[in-house]
């Protein structure tokens, strides 16, 4: 696949996150219960002690984080290449801490932090393929 739609897809994906993140931000701030599809598990992740980090609410962050991978993929040179990875594996990575909590310390499942988990995992799989590829330059110098 090539850096320009590798890109392509990354933005489609951040920006996707971008939404649900914005939205459970959104349901934090206005303290409503967020739309959930099987039973309570959203409400209760959202009203657990683990939604926040030191008064932040992580959805917060998740949003911060996806704007930051969008960023990345609109600006030149290299470096925003392993700026965009680096981010992306930071965010996933905090995504499966986040899943573990879900799964064995607050026992309920959110299905929109299970979206943005995969979302985020799935952004950092691309970052990285797309850092190990040869810069677009030299791609489009050997085609």
């Amino acid at each position: 696949m090539s850096d320009r739609r590798l890109r392509a897809a990354m933005v489609v994906l951040a920006v996707a996150g971008t939404g649900v993140a914005a939205y459970l931000t959104w349901v934090h701030y206005a303290d409503v219960s967020p739309i959930c599809a099987t039973g309570g598990g959203c409400e209760t992740v959202q009203k657990s002690s683990y939604s926040e980090i030191a008064g932040v609410p992580v959805a917060l962050l998740g949003l911060g984080g996806y704007v930051a991978i969008l960023a990345t993929l609109f600006l030149p040179g290299e470096a925003t290449r392993l700026w965009a990875a680096a981010l992306a594996l930071v965010g996933a990575g905090f995504s499966a801490y986040l899943t573990y909590l879900e799964l064995f310390v607050i026992d309920a499942i959110c299905q929109w932090c299970v979206a943005s988990a995969v979302i985020m995992a799935v952004l950092a799989a691309l970052a990285v393929a797309r850092l190990l590829r040869a810069p677009p330059e030299l791609e489009a110098a050997a085609g």
